[in-house]
């Protein structure tokens, strides 16, 4: 008979960790409501709730030492139970479409893992600190994802999740959990510290005058999701609401959160070659300018497009790029009215993503990298069937297991994609939604690879209330497994996982 092997306790106490600490983001929007005179219940009972049973799992007696299997229990629990927690305050507010718990799951869900994908379609029917709690919610999952994809999925070999730059390549890591603490302390100081800078620059165009409407709160709250390559708004009509000032100021705050941390650790601390000595961050800014200027000149022959001169022409195509390519998600137009050549560039851009190790989502440049460098090595070995060619990353040879394991996590992850079109087409037929197959592909594609935005009915100046009770619990699903990489979920559901 076998038993069960995987030390739960371990993976509960850490999660109690997780909630308890989730009451002193919860105070931020708490500060907001008693300063406009919002009802206080919304932030004070998830608060309560969030102490009690964060304190409660703590107390479990276990051993201090993650390893694997505990990493994957607790990297999926944490992020379901942040999810459901995260929506109590748009329920207990009992607003607009937010009021419905599946909804407020949704958006909650669409929040802590990046996703931006929003279900609000009157933003004046939310108070300042609700709209407040959407941002915050999405700076933490940015912030959750950069210490789990360096100290945790970087360790466990998640679709070649260990060719990342880290910190330390060469630690014996079999613990994790001294990692963890580790990395968070050093991502934790990096993240704070660029959400300051975005913030400062933003409402400093706004006290200078030229971004009217860029008070503290639009600051911080854009700040907040620019970096965490997010893209929930208090606005309505995204970035767009801003002057062109403020949309050129967030593009690099975009690009910073789509790059490496550690990269970035380097580079603040005098390390200033590091970026460029690293294969991975040139493939991402070659795609990155390469995109825009094919963009750029898409729009300038698109006349209902080209209208407003060069700057505004290069300013549209470079902010969209960038905002779907490292899945944040703003928007500064409605795409959804340019070609078909545009939108279909953009849609591509949702299936790449930024580096390895940074907050952004999708399948990531890492692994289409790799998947490129094998696919030229295999061309190359069908007409020299004796050479022997390891492919190289940054001049190291990647391990052909690793190689294996990013092809099959990349069709693995096109695969979901394919089944979530049929669901998403298929229940929207059931309920009568009129919905094109690329409105379909994109809404699938916006949610698995937490993008946010898509085309048609759930364009960047839309929502995505259209769609049935069904899809959007489907979608809901899609953002979970797709924010962490599928793994960690996927594994939980095989036999090997609980037994010896």
């Amino acid at each position: 008979m076998h038993r069960l092997r995987v030390n739960w306790r371990v993976s509960l106490r850490l999660l109690g960790g997780v909630l308890k600490w989730l009451a002193a983001p919860l105070a931020i929007p708490l500060v907001v409501a008693v300063i406009d005179g919002d009802p206080l219940v919304p932030f004070l009972a998830p608060i309560a709730v969030t102490l009690a049973a964060g304190v409660g799992l703590e107390q479990l007696e276990t051993e201090k030492n993650m390893y694997t299997r505990e990493a994957y229990l607790m990297v999926s629990l944490s992020w379901l139970c942040v999810g459901l927690v995260g929506a109590i305050p748009f329920v207990l507010a009992g607003n607009g479409l937010l009021a419905a718990p599946s909804n407020a799951i949704f958006e909650s869900m669409s929040g802590i893992t990046t996703t931006g994908a929003t279900i609000i379609d009157d933003f004046g029917a939310h108070s300042r600190s609700i709209l407040l709690w959407r941002q915050v919610i999405q700076w933490l999952g940015g912030l959750g994802i950069l210490v789990l994809a360096i100290s945790i999925l970087s360790q466990l070999s998640v679709g070649g999740a260990q060719l990342m730059e880290t910190e330390s390549q060469t630690q014996d890591v079999q613990k994790l959990t001294p990692k963890i603490a580790g990395t968070a302390r050093l991502i934790w100081r990096l993240y704070a510290g660029i959400t300051l800078l975005a913030t400062g620059g933003l409402f400093a165009l706004g006290v200078a005058g030229i971004a009217p409407g860029m008070d503290l709160f639009n600051a911080v709250s854009h700040a907040m999701t620019a970096v965490a390559t997010a893209g929930f708004s208090p606005q309505p009509d995204s970035v767009g609401a801003f002057a062109p000032a403020a949309q050129w100021l967030l593009v690099p705050f975009m690009f910073i959160g789509a790059t490496n941390f550690i990269l970035l650790y380097f580079f603040v601390n005098g390390d200033w070659g590091r970026p460029l000595r690293n294969e991975e961050f040139r493939f991402y800014l070659a795609l990155v300018v390469g995109a825009s200027v094919l963009m750029t000149l898409l729009l300038l022959v698109d006349a209902d497009v080209a209208t407003g001169g060069i700057e505004e022409t290069v300013r549209l195509a470079t902010f969209q790029i960038i905002s779907l390519l490292t899945t944040t998600g703003f928007a500064t137009v409605d795409f959804n009215t340019w070609s078909p050549a545009a939108k279909h560039l953009l849609f591509a851009c949702m299936f790449l993503g930024g580096m390895a190790g940074s907050t952004t989502c999708s399948i990531k440049l890492l692994r289409w990298l790799i998947v490129l460098k094998a696919f030229r090595r295999d061309l190359f070995t069908t007409i020299h069937p004796e050479a022997i060619t390891p492919v190289r990353l940054s001049g190291t040879a990647v391990d052909e297991a690793t190689i294996r394991d990013i092809y099959a996590y990349t069709l693995l992850s096109l695969v979901i994609f394919a089944l979530a079109t049929l669901v998403v087409v298929i229940d929207s037929a059931r309920v009568g939604l009129e919905l094109s197959e690329f409105e379909a592909m994109s809404a699938a594609a916006a949610t698995f690879f937490n993008i946010g935005p898509a085309f048609g009915i759930a364009g960047p100046f839309n929502s995505y209330s259209p769609f049935s009770t069904v899809t959007k619990a489907a979608m809901t699903l899609l953002m979970y497994v797709g924010r962490i990489e599928i793994i960690p979920v996927a594994v939980l559901f095989t036999r090997s996982f609980w037994q010896s």
